[in-house]
């Protein structure tokens, strides 16, 4: 028998003993060395050769992830690790560090319990390390840290033992006070990575080796010996006593939860049903003979079977060939095969129970975040997945060819699926179809790949995308009907910092709010008591909120006021772009008592009218997006690296100096970052690493308030000028 098809036979076994199951991510910053890692500890369960580790990449494979070294997609591998006389089945995911594609570590984080923190010796914690972690930990994940290069801060900053310490101690000091801020309550204290009990680990995944307390107790290796073997340039005889593979395993099974550990938290967590029911004691429990519920996390296509699904069964077990129905779209399908990954390649196996990760061809239709469950099977559906970063660079695609504009759609909407962060606007009748995405790099490689699926496209310059809102109030305006019978009458006004940034971190969920289930935390968060019974739709960081009584009808049409006030959200009145950050009070509504005088005809444009005109009379503000941008870079250079910086109307927040290396932390609007890993590099002659992340949306200077809608509206076909307030009540 050979080596592969027992390895195989072994993961069907361990798949139904959920103590011996670790489902792990890799997470950290760009370039820290997650994928050489992940390579590293295939080779050691002797899935590729030892040689080719680290060079072969052998999760990276898509072309564009080796042609430009990183990680684009999360990747998934199940392998088998033997552990003090037991074999444990560890299902990982080798997730992205670069800011554009932080889409998929939110996505994995859903379907692991505990990630790997990989964390650069030489550099630190560093922006994406941060937000990784703190996705990890909105996920209720467990993290453990392993500090990667250390062979780094002996050969080449040639650091002493205390220096080293120093070093280390600051890093986990670092990571702690984020595990402390952001860990659920009753894990704060059993999370926080220690030295001392093993749930760090130092080493060099390039070179791999790497060492932690429980392993120098074992074998009798110190500090002072991996100094002695660094110095001497003899990183091969370590890799040969502490192989990386053993060490980080053995810390994975030793403090990342087992599945039967964590869905106990998690599952209440991340679903909204009732945890005494069938479904929801199943899921606690880990049972694989309980009702299915499947997490899709993640739909690639594959160039032979068509769509496969990636998710994790929290509860029951999925089977080839039977009917699956998909909660959320209400859709069913039948499963042509369920089995796990083997990193590009997939082994089939007839079924898949609760507490793995699961890949399954022939789920037509689903999308990231849908929940699966059996055909005829009523389940409520898991939360939605929140993305911490939102699609702010636009291209506009058109295909070169006209016979290709079918094909062209139907690859828009596969592109679609495969990453959820992407936003397709598919416009049929002018064949010009816009993708946004998270900055320059994330709309190349879609470009990219969409080429790579047969279609030629012509794009246009990246667009940036902007939003309107408010910075004074108005009201009550009246908003009338076409047929003059129905009249409402709103204020408007900006929405609280506290509320908005309530709804940005997800304490206040989006959507139409049912009776007054939402009014404490909108009272917490700073709304007043009155306001907070009567909010009736939280929409794109806004709110509606129904200030009337006793107005009869007011209930039957509450639906058409609701998706009235949504679709002027949607196209703002400034320059047809989304509308955020401002509070709608209906204070008086007179409507029709005939119903056919106060149908979708009549109401929808009459609020829609009354929110356009609000709006233009309470200092109408567009809005841009700002990313932060952290350049590290050699001191003799920092006065070119802070110029750039300044001459894209970008702001230092704050610099500090390590060594002769220096820190820039800035924000810059993303209009101005177009060609910016260019300029930087040449100003800094080629010595800079930078990274950038999403910083929200800034009111756009007054100066260039008028210049930028009226480039908007030209472009858009519209007038130059905005409209003004009578337009829309007169």
């Amino acid at each position: 028998m050979s080596r592969r098809t027992k390895m195989i036979n072994k993961i069907k076994e361990l798949m139904y003993d959920p103590k011996h199951i670790r489902n792990i991510g890799i997470v950290a910053h760009i370039d820290h060395g997650k994928t050489t890692l992940s390579d590293n500890l295939l080779a050691g369960a002797g899935m590729i050769s030892s040689e080719l580790a680290g060079d072969q990449l052998y999760l990276d494979f898509d072309e564009q992830e080796q042609a430009r070294g990183i990680t684009i997609d999360a990747a998934n591998v199940s392998m088998v690790h033997k552990y003090k006389d037991h074999e444990y089945l560890i299902n990982l995911i080798d997730t992205p560090g670069h800011v554009d594609f932080g889409g998929d570590v939110t996505r994995a984080m859903r379907a692991v319990d505990g990630a790997v923190v990989v964390i650069c010796a030489v550099e630190g914690i560093m922006p994406q390390t941060e937000t990784v972690l703190r996705q990890a930990l909105k996920e209720n994940v467990r993290p453990v840290l392993f500090i990667n290069k250390v062979d780094r801060l002996l050969n080449e900053l040639k650091l002493d033992a205390n220096e080293l310490q120093q070093r280390f101690i600051k890093i986990i000091a670092s990571a702690n006070k984020l595990i402390d801020s952001m860990a659920p309550e009753e894990f704060k204290k059993n999370w926080q990575a220690r030295v001392e009990d093993g749930s760090v680990a130092f080493g060099s995944a390039y070179h791999n080796w790497a060492i932690n307390v429980s392993v120098m107790q074992k074998t009798g290796i110190t500090f002072t010996d991996i100094y002695d073997y660094c110095k001497s340039d003899n990183q091969k005889e370590l890799a040969e006593k502490v192989p990386l593979h053993h060490v980080l395993l053995g810390m994975v099974v030793e403090h990342l939860p087992s599945p039967d550990v964590a869905q106990r938290y998690r599952v209440p967590n991340i679903w909204s049903g009732d945890i005494e029911s069938e479904e929801g004691q199943g899921m606690i429990n880990t049972r694989p003979d309980s009702p299915l519920a499947v997490m899709v996390t993640n739909v690639s296509i594959d160039k032979h079977a068509g769509e496969i699904a990636t998710g994790r069964v929290y509860g029951g077990t999925i089977e080839k060939g039977r009917e699956i129905y998909f909660v959320g779209s209400m859709g069913k399908a039948r499963t042509q095969q369920v089995g796990v990954y083997m990193g590009p390649e997939r082994v089939n196996t007839d079924k898949v129970p609760a507490g793995n990760i699961v890949a399954i061809t022939g789920a037509r239709n689903a999308v990231a975040g849908e929940t699966i469950t059996s055909y005829g099977n009523k389940i409520s559906p898991f939360e939605s997945i929140e993305h911490i970063s939102e699609p702010v660079v636009t291209v506009a695609v058109e295909a070169k060819n006209t016979k290709d504009l079918p094909k062209l759609i139907e690859v828009l909407r596969q592109v679609g699926k495969e990453d959820p962060t992407v936003r397709v606007e598919i416009n049929e009748e002018t064949g010009e179809h816009l993708i946004s995405g998270m900055g320059e790099l994330h709309l190349e490689i879609i470009t990219y790949r969409i080429d790579e699926k047969g279609v030629e496209i012509e794009t246009s310059e990246p667009i940036v995308v902007y939003r309107e809102t408010i910075a004074g109030k108005a009201g009550p305006v009246e908003g009338k009907s076409p047929n003059k019978h129905n009249k409402f009458y709103i204020e408007i006004e900006p929405l609280e910092d506290s509320i908005f940034q309530s709804i940005l971190e997800g304490d206040i969920k989006e959507g139409r709010v049912k009776g007054k289930e939402l009014a404490s935390k909108f009272t917490e968060a700073g709304l007043t008591k009155d306001e907070a019974k009567k909010v009736w739709d939280v929409y794109k960081r806004s709110l509606f909120i129904n200030m009337t009584r006793g107005i009869q009808y007011l209930d039957e049409i509450k639906e058409l006021l609701l998706e009235g006030f949504e679709s002027a959200m949607d196209d703002g009145p400034i320059a047809r772009e989304k509308v955020m950050g401002i509070k709608i009070l209906l204070k008086d509504a007179k409507i029709h008592e005939d119903a056919v005088h106060r149908g979708p005809a009549q109401v929808l444009p009459a609020i829609r009218k009354a929110v356009y005109g609000a709006i233009m009379l309470a200092q109408p503000t567009l809005l841009e997006p700002i990313q932060k941008v952290f350049i590290n870079v050699p001191q003799d250079y920092m006065g070119a690296a802070t110029r750039e910086i300044q001459n894209r109307r970008g702001q230092i927040v704050d610099m500090s100096q390590e060594g002769d290396m220096a820190t820039v932390e800035s924000k810059v609007p993303v209009a101005e970052m177009f060609g910016f890993a260019g300029d930087i590099r040449s100003a800094a002659e080629g010595r800079c690493l930078w990274s950038t992340e999403s910083a929200g949306f800034e009111r756009l200077p007054k100066e260039l308030q008028k210049i930028i809608i009226r480039e908007i509206r030209e472009r858009k076909g519209l007038s130059p000028e905005p409209y003004g307030p009578d337009h829309y009540l007169g």
